[in-house]
């Protein structure tokens, strides 16, 4: 039977598909490291005070691709280019989610609305990570392979999660809750069509790696599909709601850990 963990199971069994599933990790959680390395340099003044939390988001995900990496290490496999069709965050990002490389790469300080802008972008594709994360532990959790580099990965998209929450809910009490209702919506919306784009380039890629035949590939193709059409239809609300998360300072703390080599 085709499920999720069934075509995850062959990535992981095939050193080539690893490869290319692990590269394309790495390089977004890169990316997202120096993105939030670069907001928590250039916060304004009257919120500092999310510098150290935002810094430790940016170190998080720095950990994390340096995971992927260990792990290929661990199979004696290097990294591969990722393929423009398949880079989540630069697709994102030209669609007006995430602050420009231009912003973040110059010197002056990020206006107030800038970060109330990376929190709600924040907020929905940490949703996206958290759950990816989350299925992946709960079918490869005790894998001897990837278990423990699973586990960690998702206690830390479920804290950055968390932690967008806090501060969404903080700042709409300030008075900026009609500004992030409207960013949260437009970024859902944008999210939910990337995702898929990405998704299926994804497994296109898969498909000619593994060798499946047409039939599969319409399969899989048809399944993503099928999950945009919840989403479309409102699944998205997941995305955008806010809520007072279970633990508040989740991103409080020492720095993350070097990485270890898993193996």
């Amino acid at each position: 039977m085709l499920t999720a963990k069934s075509v995850f199971q062959e990535i992981l069994d095939d050193d080539e598909a690893f490869r290319l599933f692990c590269s394309i990790a790495a390089s977004g959680e890169a990316q997202g490291g120096w993105e939030n390395g670069r907001i928590a340099v250039l916060l304004p003044e009257e919120l500092s005070y999310l510098g150290p939390r935002v810094a430790r988001h940016g170190a998080d995900e720095d950990k994390h691709g340096r995971i992927f990496h260990a792990l290929l290490r661990k199979r004696g496999l290097t990294p591969v280019p990722v393929p423009p069709e398949t880079d989540y965050t630069v697709l994102l990002e030209r669609r007006g989610i995430g602050l420009s490389h231009r912003t973040l790469s110059a010197d002056r300080p990020l206006e107030p609305q800038d970060v109330i802008a990376y929190l709600a972008h924040s907020r929905v594709t940490e949703q996206r990570a958290s759950e990816q994360m989350r299925l992946l532990a709960r079918h490869f959790g005790d894998d001897p392979g990837i278990g423990r580099a699973v586990r960690m990965i998702c206690r830390d998209e479920d804290n950055h999660l968390a932690y967008c929450h806090e501060e969404l809910l903080r700042l709409a009490a300030a008075g900026h809750g009609r500004r992030i209702k409207d960013l949260l919506d437009a970024s859902a919306a944008v999210e939910i069509r990337v995702y898929r784009e990405v998704s299926r380039a994804v497994m296109q890629r898969m498909a000619v790696v593994l060798g499946w035949p047409k039939a599969k590939s319409a399969l899989v193709t048809a399944g993503i599909d099928a999950v945009y059409a919840f989403e479309r239809l409102g699944g998205w609300r997941r995305m955008v709601s806010l809520r007072s998360p279970e633990r508040t300072g989740a991103l409080d703390g020492p720095m993350p850990a070097p990485v270890a080599d898993f193996g």
